[in-house]
C-alpha cells in the first residue's frame, strides 16, 4: 500500500488504521461485524470496509460462518517468529510441563512489554485455582508474581513509571502503595523469588522466579552499583495455587529450579543454584503450620538439593 504515510482527517496513516482494526478484537469480542469494526475504530464504514477486505485478503482476518470477521491464522504464523513469544515458549515448555506435573497447579511463563505482563504460556492444573490470565493476554505488573519479578529487574526508569501509575485494586489485599511496592521489588532482587498472596484473587497465591537470557546482563534496580549479572532477565515463570491448601514455601524451590533450567536452555552463562535464604514477605509464615503437599519430583528436578517438604 503506497499511501501508508498519508493521513486522513483525524484517522491516521493507513498502517495505523489497519492496526486499529486489528486491535479492536479481544477475548470478549473475538468476532465482529463490519459495522461493529467501524464503530469501535471510529473509521468511516467505507474506510473500514476497504481495510477489512485487504486484511482478509492477506490472511490477517477471516470470515466467520455467521458473516462476521475474526483474527486469521496468518497473524499466528507471523507471531511464531517472535523470539520472546513462541520461540521462548518452545525452549521453556519441557520444563514448564515438568513443573506442572510436580505441582499439579497452574504454571505460567511471561515477559514484560512496556508496563504490562504478557503471558507466553499457561498450563492449567487439574482442579487448580481459577486464574484471570490467558496466553497472549496482558496484565498489570505489580499485583502478579511474574510481574514483580520482571519489574524488579527492569531499568530504574521503567520501575518508576510503573509505580507512578494508578494501581488497580483487584482484591482488598492488593498492594497499591508505591513505597511498599518498592520494598517488595527490593525483596525480590534479594531473595530471587516473588510471592504474591491474594493480590489478584482472594483464593490464590503466586510464586515466581526470573529466567535469564544469554550473555551477561547489567545488574538493575535501585541499590545496585555498576556491574553485570548472569544474564538479562528475559522472562519469569510462576506457579499459581490455592492459598489455603498449598504452602507457598513448598513451591519456591520448584519454581526456582524450573526457572534455572529454562535459563540454561536459553544459554545463560550461569543461572546459579536456587537461593535458599529467607522467604519473601507474605510467602510462608502461616503456611509452615499446614501439612505440606507430598509430590514426586520428575527427572528435571532430581538434581535439585531441595525437598518440597522442608521449605526453601
Amino acid at each position: 500500500m503506497h499511501e501508508g504515510n498519508r493521513t486522513g482527517a483525524g484517522t491516521g496513516s493507513v498502517t495505523g488504521r489497519a492496526l486499529r482494526v486489528l486491535e479492536v478484537f479481544s477475548p470478549a469480542a473475538p468476532v465482529l461485524t463490519l459495522t461493529e469494526i467501524s464503530r469501535r475504530t471510529g473509521l468511516p464504514l467505507t474506510t473500514a470496509h476497504r481495510l477489512v477486505s485487504e486484511l482478509a485478503g492477506w490472511g490477517a482476518l477471516e470470515r466467520d460462518p455467521e458473516g462476521g470477521y475474526r483474527i486469521g491464522l496468518r497473524l499466528w504464523e507471523i507471531a511464531a517468529l517472535a523470539p520472546r513469544g513462541l520461540g521462548l515458549r518452545e525452549v521453556a515448555l519441557p520444563h514448564l510441563s515438568d513443573l506442572a506435573r510436580v505441582t499439579g497447579e497452574n504454571v505460567q511463563l511471561a515477559v514484560r512489554e512496556q508496563l504490562s505482563v504478557v503471558y507466553v504460556e499457561r498450563l492449567a492444573g487439574r482442579d487448580s485455582v481459577p486464574v484471570l490470565t490467558r496466553v497472549g493476554g496482558r496484565f498489570a505488573l505489580t499485583p502478579t508474581g511474574v510481574g514483580r519479578v520482571l519489574l524488579a529487574h527492569a531499568p530504574a526508569d521503567v520501575q518508576e513509571r510503573a509505580l507512578a501509575q494508578r494501581a488497580v485494586r483487584y482484591t482488598e489485599r492488593t498492594e497499591c502503595d508505591p513505597v511498599r511496592l518498592r520494598q517488595a521489588l527490593a525483596e525480590v532482587r534479594q531473595t530471587g523469588v516473588a510471592v504474591c498472596e491474594r493480590q489478584v484473587t482472594m483464593d490464590s497465591v503466586s510464586v515466581a522466579a526470573p529466567v535469564h537470557g544469554p550473555g551477561h546482563g547489567p545488574v538493575t534496580g535501585p541499590g545496585h552499583g555498576p556491574g553485570h549479572g548472569p544474564g538479562e532477565v528475559v522472562a519469569a515463570v510462576s506457579v499459581v495455587a490455592h492459598v489455603e491448601t498449598v504452602p507457598a514455601h513448598t513451591l519456591i524451590p520448584l519454581v526456582q529450579v524450573a526457572a534455572a533450567a529454562i535459563s540454561r536452555a536459553l544459554g545463560a552463562p550461569d543461572a546459579g543454584p536456587p537461593r535458599t535464604g529467607g522467604h519473601p514477605a507474605g510467602g510462608s509464615g502461616r503456611s509452615r503450620s499446614r501439612t505440606d503437599r507430598q509430590v514426586t519430583q520428575p527427572s528435571s528436578f532430581s538434581n535439585s538439593p531441595m525437598s518440597t517438604g522442608t521449605g526453601s
